[in-house]
This record gives structure tokens, sequence and C-alpha cells, in this order.
């Protein structure tokens, strides 16, 4: 038996989650909550095969409950379920030690396969989320780690420093504006610069983008 636990602060979900699951021969649902603490507590008494988590109940973010579940319950496998197709996230969860990560439009199929991968496969990880998640979430995986920029850094770096806006560099990327937020964001602290124009000007010093015309001062 594979003993579930399930955490979302949503009534009706979780009541639907619970019944659909416990109709499932294989799997018993031990224990279920509406927050952080909850989830923690419920974990810790009954160190359950499988979490079911949502990445926005009330209390902690989800990082810290899912880093205090792997404390607290090392052979917990972790499921995250979320309305979030942000490929940042994924890859801090995945950092962290999740087994899935499941947008909520995912079919009860790819939920129930996720429920049941065997254990001892630590090593493997479902994901359901957009194709272009995905592409952002193998970019941000393969960046480099020290002050260097990756290519799509460098990209959105380079039209910044010509004076488009992030809508305009996002349209001309196939990106949303969020996305080309948090990739200048991610320049920012890569450079210690302050502003846009700082990070262009820092970029030119240290000729990460080529020389020439700047973002204009507003």
């Amino acid at each position: 038996m594979i003993r579930l636990v399930l955490v979302d602060d949503h009534v009706l979900l979780l009541d639907g989650l619970r019944g659909m699951f416990e109709a499932q021969k294989d799997i018993e649902v031990v224990g279920t909550a509406g927050d952080s603490t909850s989830a923690l507590a419920i974990v810790g008494e009954t160190r359950p095969n499988v979490l079911l988590l949502d990445v926005s109940i009330v209390g902690a973010p989800v990082t810290e409950t899912v880093a205090a579940v792997r404390r607290i319950s090392p052979q917990t496998r972790i499921v995250v379920l979320s309305m979030q197709d942000d490929a940042r996230l994924v890859t801090e969860l995945i950092a962290l030690g999740i087994s899935g990560y499941l947008l909520k439009s995912a079919s009860w199929e790819e939920l129930l396969t996720a429920v049941r991968m065997p254990r001892g496969h630590d090593d493997r990880l479902m994901l359901s989320i957009s194709r272009r998640s995905l592409m952002e979430y193998a970019e941000l995986a393969a960046a480099p780690k020290s002050g260097a920029l990756s290519k799509r850094e460098t990209e959105i770096l380079m039209l910044t420093a010509v004076g488009l806006s992030n809508i305009q560099i996002g349209n001309k990327l196939g990106l949303t504006e969020a996305t080309v937020k948090r990739h200048l964001h991610n320049v920012f602290g890569k450079l210690g610069a302050s502003s846009r124009l700082d990070a262009v000007n820092r970029a030119k010093e240290l000729r990460l983008i080529p020389s020439g015309p700047s973002v204009p001062r507003h």
C-alpha cells in the first residue's frame, strides 16, 4: 500500500482528491492538511510514502515546507501540485529533492502515475508543465552558477541595451513579460547592478555584451 498525505487549502479539492485516491486499492490516505504547519505535523506523525503538496498553501513558502519535510521524513517522496507554470520555482524545488511537479491541469492518470512512482527510484522525476516552461527550466539548469550570463540572459540584456521594454523583449523572444523580469532580476544579481542602465554598462565593461548603443536615460 502507498501511504499518502494530501495538503491543499481548498476544502472541496482536498475532499475530492481524497475520495478519488481512497477508491484505489493500492493507496491509503493517512492524513490531510490545509496549511504548512499542519502538514509538517502530519508528515512527522505518519511518515507517508508520498506527500501531495499544493504549492500555495497557507503558512511557510513551499520551498521552506519541502525542505522541512525532507528533514523530518527523508524517505517521503514529494509531489507538488501547482497553478504556477514557473521554471525558476520548478528548478528550486527539484534542487530540494521533489519527485514531481504537476500543473493542476494535469490529467488524473498523470497524477496517479506520479503518486505510484516506485520507491528506490529517487533519480526519476515527473514533470507536467508547459513546453515553454520546460525549455526555460533546461536553460536555468544549464546556466553557469558564477557571475557569467546564460545565453538567454545575454540576449535579453542586449535587447535591453537598445531600449526595448520588457514586453517588447518578450514578444521578440517568445517569452512572457514576467519571465523577462525574472531573467533581468537574475542578471542584476550576477552583475551587482541596481538598474537596467547599470546592468548594461557593467556587462559592457566586462565584455559580456558588445559595446554600442545603450538603453536611453529617462
